[in-house]
């Protein structure tokens, strides 16, 4: 919900914005303090108070405090936390669409562009080498795995996708210096996937981790990939994480495609400039 409140105040009026603000600022104190001193607080009439949070969705000033109430105190844990069953299927969809807009805005203020460029090198080297790419994911992240696999393939990339843990350790263990270990986990907590994220290591291949900050996985891969949402990954079902996953494929996949073309255009163009300078001396 929070999220939410944040990926809105750029569609707020100045005065609504301050009680959204108001909101950010200590939550649980804005769903225990009453209406007169909401508005004495940020500087707005009662009945702006009010119209801001009909602005965000709610019925009114009472249901967003019990909806703001109920995630701040860590409630019942849905499908996603800012959804209540008395929500409408329209309703519930433009939550769902602001949280996803809020993760993805939220990843791309804490991007790590040097771990990118440094994932994308590898990524290529291992190409112009004809070296391996190996995609590894348990679950839900081994469905990224697979989508990582299928944009790999089509650049002409050697590459497979292992969701099981006894293939992703033999797979780990038939790497060699320049092969690739892109492995995603939500948790970053996996065993299977910190065996294969070791011997990978061990077998002298670049290991590429898209997962949680701090996690084991992250501490020991050469390349960290943070991957930081809101969703408990012990509870919630995959969401916005799923998608900043898949995002991060996309970057790597494109960076890839780019290096690739540009690879390709070069001896072109070198003929091209020999054949200008023959002509300008004949």
């Amino acid at each position: 919900m929070l999220e939410r409140i944040h990926a809105s105040l750029p569609s707020l009026s100045a005065a609504e914005r301050r009680v959204a603000e108001l909101v950010l600022q200590d939550p649980q104190r804005f769903a225990l303090l009453p209406v007169s001193a909401l508005a004495e607080q940020a500087r707005v009439s009662k009945p702006t108070v009010v119209r801001c949070c009909r602005s965000l969705g709610f019925k009114g000033l009472i249901d967003f405090k019990l909806k703001l109430a109920g995630t701040v105190n860590d409630g019942v844990p849905y499908i996603h936390r800012s959804v209540d069953e008395s929500d409408a299927v329209p309703e519930l969809a433009f939550k769902v669409i602001d949280n996803t807009i809020a993760a993805l805005l939220a990843y791309r203020k804490s991007l790590a562009g040097v771990a990118l460029e440094q994932a994308v090198q590898a990524l290529h080297r291992a190409h112009q080498r004809g070296r391996r790419i190996d995609c590894y994911g348990v679950g839900n992240s081994g469905i990224v795995a697979q989508d990582a696999q299928h944009k790999l393939f089509r650049l002409g990339v050697h590459t497979l996708s292992h969701c099981d843990g006894h293939l992703q350790v033999m797979s780990a263990a038939l790497l060699g210096p320049d092969d690739v270990a892109l492995i995603i986990s939500n948790s970053g907590r996996t065993r299977d996937l910190l065996d294969a994220a070791q011997i990978a290591r061990q077998r002298g291949a670049t290991t590429v981790s898209i997962t949680a900050s701090d996690s084991p996985l992250a501490l020991n891969t050469d390349i960290h990939l943070a991957a930081d949402h809101s969703e408990r990954f012990e509870q919630d079902i995959p969401m916005t994480s799923r998608l900043i996953h898949l995002l991060i494929i996309d970057i790597l996949a494109t960076g890839l495609a780019l290096r690739i073309g540009s690879a390709r255009l070069q001896p072109m163009l070198m003929d091209i400039k020999a054949q200008l300078h023959a002509k300008r001396y004949n």
